[in-house]
């Protein structure tokens, strides 16, 4: 059995991407993502475990965006396994998801961050919250407790899909397809490259 389409990339093998395919402009294709990403808010943040390797994914809000929107920040504790895994290995991927199925998956470097003026720029009430006051006077939860960082992701690719049209619409060309054997036209599915984020975070 040949898998030759598969392995070429051929469009012929993959009819839902070639159908929804979408290449605007590179400040469309960000200025969506960005809105989207913000809207979301919460994602999955998967790194590669300390000295298995094993993917681990965990819920995360975000904090804040810098360079136009596309480097992510989002508190931790740095006493927590994610900061051991990125300091282990900084490849690291977001993604988020909506209950309409738009979805945006953001991949890139990361860094923790414990720099108490980082840490005060961003700082949120929340915190106190997941981290508790330890009742040592230094441990509270506060912007100085030391325990808080951020975790900043360098985005270097991303890929996402946004509904082309209404709940409504997007149901009708579903049926539609699973009529007629061909693939939906629901989503403006888009990439963006390492060189065009590189070429947006230079002018932002």
């Amino acid at each position: 059995m040949s898998y030759s389409n598969a392995d070429t990339g051929d469009k012929t093998a993959d009819p839902y991407k070639a159908k929804n395919q979408d290449e605007p402009g590179v400040e469309e294709k960000i200025q969506d993502l960005t809105s989207f990403i913000s809207k979301s808010k919460f994602g999955m943040m998967t790194t590669s475990a300390a000295g298995s390797g094993v993917l681990a994914s965990r819920c995360m809000a975000l904090a804040a965006t810098e360079n136009g929107g596309i480097d992510l920040i989002f508190h931790t504790n740095t006493e927590s396994g994610k900061t051991d895994d990125l300091e282990k290995n900084p490849a690291i991927n977001m993604s988020f998801y909506n209950a309409t199925g738009e979805w945006a998956s953001v991949s890139g470097d990361a860094e923790i961050d414990a720099d108490r003026q980082t840490v005060h720029k961003y700082y949120s009430q929340e915190l106190k919250t997941w981290l508790g006051d330890l009742g040592d006077g230094t441990h509270d939860g506060g912007p100085d407790d030391p325990r808080i960082g951020v975790i900043r992701i360098k985005a270097k690719t991303a890929t996402y899909a946004i509904s082309r049209s209404n709940p409504i619409s997007r149901g009708v060309e579903m049926v539609q397809g699973a009529i007629t054997g061909k693939a939906a036209q629901v989503n403006k599915l888009r990439e963006i490259s390492e060189s065009e984020l590189s070429q947006w975070r230079s002018s932002h």
